[in-house]
């Protein structure tokens, strides 16, 4: 099922760069490009403050073939553009649209619970549904998107989150806690109901801007988060790849592999799944590497859905 023909938002104009952007980016092999020497656009796109954090490590460095850059609907590259590094998102492989604004948090508020599709709110606002697998620090991420501690509950019990959670943003649209899947600990007929019912919400939820997958970087990639990526894709759900924990440095005795190496690993593992590379970003909610990333890209996919 190809992943550029989706049907909420047509990302069938993905565009394939031009691989003689000789003065716009400093090339690696391969034409590869550095995105530790890109800069976010945070400051000219988006001015959006950023609250005391602890100190990050220096960023890894994440290399990324030009034609694999996602660039959203009615965005144009082209070898002409003098500002195109600096249109790139951080830690990512995401071009910014004309779209991407109004992407600050002022207002998050806990709505309501459901097990059912049908029993979500019905006020038409679009949404974002945040999915994967369960402890890979969803809660943890969703608290530091809107900037709370504990909007979203945290728990040290893996597969705590049993039902669809509505969280309205400036009351005007909506984070989505989904149930984390894989969790081997819960009874067979209650993992069983947390698919169903997710994957009803995945297909038949009307206002779902995009689901975004988060997959944890610390670690190689595990045969059921590429098992929901290829079905995502299979049933032309929007997606957007989510890395992390890529604050843990550290190589540890699960292969030796860093978080960039490992993010690496799973896009050449799903690349069969789709024609054009989804996006992508890392993160990270001890540093808050990717928070605002996220907002903004968020921010031109709702800005862009709206209109459409």
């Amino acid at each position: 099922m190809l992943f550029s023909q989706l049907p909420r938002l047509n990302f069938s104009i993905f565009v394939k760069p031009p691989l003689s952007l000789r003065s716009h980016f400093t090339l690696l092999p391969k034409h590869r490009l550095n995105f530790s020497a890109l800069k976010s656009t945070l400051s000219t796109t988006e001015p959006i403050p950023i609250s005391h954090a602890v100190e990050p490590e220096p960023e890894p460095h994440v290399a990324i073939s030009l034609e694999k850059l996602f660039v959203p609907p009615e965005t144009e590259v082209s070898i002409d553009d003098s500002s195109l590094s600096t249109r790139i998102l951080k830690g990512s492989n995401i071009v910014l649209s004309k779209y991407a604004r109004d992407a600050q948090v002022a207002q998050a508020e806990f709505v309501k619970s459901s097990v059912r599709t049908e029993d979500c709110p019905s006020d038409g606002l679009p949404e974002f549904a945040l999915v994967g697998r369960s402890n890979v620090g969803k809660s943890s991420l969703l608290n530091s998107l809107v900037r709370r501690k504990k909007l979203a509950l945290t728990s040290k019990t893996p597969g705590k989150t049993q039902c669809i959670n509505h969280f309205r943003i400036n009351d005007s649209w909506y984070l989505v806690d989904l149930p984390g899947y894989g969790y081997a600990a819960a009874p067979r007929e209650l993992r069983t109901d947390w698919d169903k019912f997710t994957k009803d919400y995945f297909l038949n939820r009307s206002t779902l801007v995009s689901v975004f997958l988060l997959i944890d970087a610390s670690i190689p990639a595990k045969p059921i988060d590429l098992e929901y990526a290829s079905w995502l894709g299979q049933n032309q759900i929007p997606m957007t790849l989510v890395f992390t924990k890529c604050d843990k440095r550290k190589k540890k005795k699960n292969g030796g592999k860093r978080p960039e190496e490992n993010l690496n690993d799973f896009q050449e593992l799903i690349q069969g799944f789709f024609q054009t590379a989804p996006p992508w970003i890392m993160t990270s909610s001890v540093t808050n590497q990717g928070r605002d990333e996220i907002l903004l890209h968020m921010a031109q996919l709702r800005n862009y859905w709206l209109k459409h």
